[in-house]
């Protein structure tokens, strides 16, 4: 018995690739909005993205707990975090001058 072969059409495999990339921009979308920027929490280097003079992206950072750079955490939890740089010992949701 020999199976025949059906070779996938295009049109098929366009229509499987643009579901799953679907399921995964609708997971990233939800994952996103579980986490907040918090500022002045990461360790040097170990920043998410850019937040102004000094970061340009992802890594940046030049200092630990850099007040004008910030990490992804689970929403609800930055001002809970510690901040050796912050007034209040805490991560902050914006930007901030760092305490001398």
């Amino acid at each position: 018995m020999t199976a025949t072969v059906r070779p996938l059409s295009a049109t098929a495999l366009v229509l499987a690739l643009g579901s799953a990339l679907s399921l995964a921009t609708v997971a990233t979308a939800h994952a996103a909005t579980d986490m907040e920027k918090c500022f002045g929490v990461s360790l040097k280097g170990k920043n998410d993205c850019a937040a102004g003079a000094g970061t340009t992206c992802a890594g940046t950072s030049k200092t630990d707990f850099q007040a004008n750079a910030w990490k992804l955490v689970p929403q609800g939890t930055c001002t809970s975090l510690e901040s050796k740089t912050s007034s209040t010992g805490f991560g902050q949701l914006e930007a901030f001058k760092a305490k001398s």
